[in-house]
């Protein structure tokens, strides 16, 4: 099974990613560390990336998941778009289980302002949030509660039969 813990940055993918795998005995994939100098430079200085700047990032992510789909894996990415989730699920034969962490604003900037050498800026919250497309078929968890209680819901949720279609 793979599975994506998508969202804007700040919504906790990373930490909600590592702990999913780790119950789940699956391997973690962090997309930051995908990311080329470049686009990292962008984002540290505040400058959005663009379609053109994430498509090689997209790519190789999706490579990296075609690698691990037989034995599963858990990524931790911001697949903002359905056309970046599109590129994410090429040549995989199982469909990807989407986990999307929703939050609002304030709590999200709170969160980014407090995080310690990620390079993602904290002024660029308003603009991924104003290219998120949010998935109707993904698992929807709210960000307030504790990551503990995330995972155990994500876990209880994969254990429902009722998935949401994609």
């Amino acid at each position: 099974m793979i599975i994506v813990v998508m969202g804007v940055a700040g919504c906790g993918k990373s930490t909600i990613g590592k702990l999913l795998a780790d119950r789940l005995s699956l391997p973690f994939i962090e997309a930051d560390d995908f990311h080329s100098k470049e686009n990292i430079s962008k984002m540290s200085n505040g400058i959005p990336l663009t379609d053109k700047d994430r498509y090689p990032w997209l790519q190789s992510l999706s490579n990296e998941l075609k690698w691990h789909e037989q034995e599963g894996a858990v990524l931790a990415c911001s697949a903002l778009k359905e056309s970046y989730r599109k590129i994410l699920q090429q040549g995989l034969r199982d469909k990807i289980i989407w986990i999307y962490l929703e939050g609002n604003e304030k709590l999200l900037l709170e969160r980014i302002q407090n995080r310690k050498g990620h390079f993602m800026h904290a002024e660029l919250l308003r603009s991924q949030l104003a290219t998120l497309e949010k998935p109707a078929y993904a698992y929807c968890f709210s960000i307030e509660k504790k990551p503990e209680t995330i995972v155990n819901e994500v876990i209880n949720r994969l254990g429902n039969k009722d998935r949401p279609s994609q």
